[in-house]
């Protein structure tokens, strides 16, 4: 545990600094392309495993729910409304392209259901939530996660280049915020694009605010999706077991549901909910005075903690990410992932256009 949590906070450490001399790449950025390349020179990483998957899971975890502070509870749910119809849109178009290619490259059904699934809600989270429910193996599993990292990696590295260039306002983070919570995968990546676009326009948090709340209102469609996956999975285990039935290779055994809220709700949410209302209140019902300038300046270092500790996630996800081994797997998993994620892109940029955000 301990080395992996070391080994984060140096590359972090050096992001952070390297962010802040080159504000057009970013903190997040470096980590990413720092991890990636380190991790071609470790022979064993055992030792470091707990500790990745601990900064790139629960440490991203916490700096969502410190972003909560200083966000009023108001503008969240204003945030969360106005981005719902894209994120319906985005997440519809990618799990339709997902289950159309899936026939035409004739992929092997759970690995297309893994991409669709963690392109259109919330890359690693959601593949780790659904993996189960379909009864993924390992393998399958891990090559899912390595293309929505793959193409986590591109997005926070071009997005913001890209957001420019097409004519994103660069005084507000408010349509780029949407575009990069609603176009890009994995909530770590959205935090990047997010970042990185306050860092070149000097927004301080404004634009990663608004990604942080699409992105996580986006999250909840893990529990709808998730479910109808576990009834479909059921029919089918019990379709199977009567089928043995009839032809008198098995018995009737009860087939259990891998179906747990427990295990797929992003309870970070509800504690990123709870911070927002505690900021709420203090505005509301906090005094102008010395007591309400201690709590602007405490959540202002709330969320410079959150941002390093974003960097930090995102040093142990490129820790993770062996893109030799991605390449080496074929080129069908990898061309569904594009093609997921361009169709999300495109939806997005649509959608605010029709909206008139953008």
């Amino acid at each position: 545990m301990v080395l992996g949590l070391l080994l984060s906070l140096a590359i972090a450490c050096v992001s952070w600094f390297l962010g802040k001399l080159i504000p057009v790449v970013g903190g997040p950025v470096f980590a990413i392309v720092m991890g990636m390349i380190i991790t071609l020179f470790i022979k064993d990483k055992s030792p470091f495993d707990k500790g990745l998957k601990f900064a790139s899971k629960k440490i991203l975890q916490w700096s969502v729910i410190l972003l909560g502070f200083g966000m009023n509870l108001g503008v969240v749910a204003k945030t969360g409304a106005q981005s719902l119809p894209i994120i319906l849109s985005t997440i519809s178009v990618s799990l339709i392209l997902a289950f159309v290619l899936s026939k035409v490259l004739k992929m092997p059904g759970k690995i297309a259901t893994l991409v669709g699934v963690g392109s259109s809600i919330c890359g690693g989270s959601a593949i780790a939530a659904t993996a189960p429910v379909i009864e993924a193996d390992d393998e399958e599993v891990a090559q899912a996660i390595s293309v929505i990292f793959f193409f986590n990696v591109l997005a926070a590295l071009i997005f913001p280049s890209f957001g420019r260039l097409i004519g994103f306002a660069t005084d507000t983070g408010e349509a780029f915020g949407i575009f990069a919570g609603t176009a890009v995968n994995d909530t770590s990546s959205v935090t990047a694009c997010a970042s990185t676009w306050d860092s070149l326009f000097n927004l301080g948090s404004e634009t990663l605010d608004k990604a942080v709340t699409v992105k996580l209102t986006r999250t909840l469609a893990i529990i709808p999706i998730t479910l109808v996956l576990a009834l479909i999975q059921t029919k089918k285990a019990k379709k199977a077991a009567a089928q043995e039935c009839e032809s008198g290779e098995g018995t009737e055994n009860e087939v259990k549901s891998t179906f747990s809220l427990k295990k797929i709700f992003p309870f970070f949410i509800l504690y990123f909910i709870l911070a927002s209302v505690i900021t709420t209140l203090v505005y509301q019902f906090v005094p102008a005075g010395a007591a309400l300038d201690f709590f602007k300046l405490l959540f202002k270092y709330l969320k410079e903690v959150s941002k390093f500790m974003i960097i930090m996630a995102m040093a142990a996800i490129g820790l993770n990410t062996n893109i030799i081994k991605l390449v080496k797997t074929g080129g069908k998993p990898l061309a569904l992932g594009f093609c997921c994620w361009a169709g999300i892109t495109a939806t997005s940029l649509l959608m605010q256009k029709v909206l008139g955000i953008w």
